[in-house]
């Protein structure tokens, strides 16, 4: 056998090998290709009951809404969506964002609920609620001992009672206050060791000889004096203030 044939021998034997494993490819394809069709053969059969199933369940539900709903309708419908696609989406990731949101403010809720709660426990130990309560009972029976006519003269007379008031806080009327308080105290407590029978005429004129007794009568007679001027002041501007009014030329 010459060189010449001894390679083409190779040669065909070579070209054989190929075709060998390019057989055996095909036949791997078409082995997968019918392990596929079996089993969408499967899926088929085991999806047809199913699908039988839904089409009857549609068809039913289709039938019992047909004199609600026209296919005419059904395609303006589908047709809206179709053109607000766009809103829907976003209207979806609005909503995502607000999902997002309060899972976020969840614990931030959670947290200031909690607090709200210890706040409440802490005022409820310390009293605020019976205060409270208290302060409620007393505006009930305001309310009930006061009529509408009371309050309204109450409402003309305000202002001139928050000026007593805000003169009575003023510090110099505060110390007085005090000094009244802390004498009256001392007179209480004095009037308990007191006796039974009052002090004579006599007893009376000796308690004149005390500086500090003469000194409180000058310090009283001082107060009524003031209190009077400020009376007869008072009247006088009254009686002024009637006469201009009823004369004839205040009328005019």
């Amino acid at each position: 056998m010459t060189d010449t044939s001894t390679d083409r021998i190779i040669e065909l034997e070579e070209k054989l090998d190929k075709m060998s494993g390019q057989l055996d490819l095909i036949a791997e394809e078409l082995r997968e290709q019918r392990l596929r069709r079996q089993q969408w053969d499967e899926l088929r059969t085991d999806l047809a009951p199913i699908a039988a199933e839904a089409m009857t369940l549609a068809s039913d539900e289709l039938e019992s809404i047909q004199e609600f709903v026209q296919p005419e309708d059904m395609l303006h419908l589908l047709r809206r969506i179709l053109r607000n696609t766009k809103n829907i989406e976003d209207g979806m990731a609005k909503y995502e964002s607000l999902v997002e949101f309060l899972d976020d403010a969840g614990a931030l809720t959670n947290e200031a609920f909690i607090k709200a709660l210890n706040a409440l426990e802490d005022y409820q130990q310390r009293g605020y609620f019976e205060f409270v309560g208290a302060g409620l009972g007393v505006v009930d029976r305001v309310v009930t001992a006061y009529s509408k006519e009371d309050v309204d003269a109450l409402g003309d007379n305000i202002v001139q009672m928050l000026d007593i008031v805000k003169n009575l806080t003023q510090p110099e009327m505060l110390v007085v206050a005090q000094r009244l308080l802390d004498a009256a105290q001392r007179q209480q407590a004095a009037a308990e060791l007191e006796p039974a029978e009052p002090p004579g005429l006599f007893a009376l004129a000796g308690q004149i000889r005390d500086p500090e007794v003469r000194r409180g009568i000058a310090r009283a007679l001082n107060t009524f004096k003031a209190v009077s001027s400020s009376e007869t002041a008072a009247a006088k501007a009254t009686i002024d203030s009637k006469t201009t009014t009823n004369s004839p030329e205040g009328g005019a």
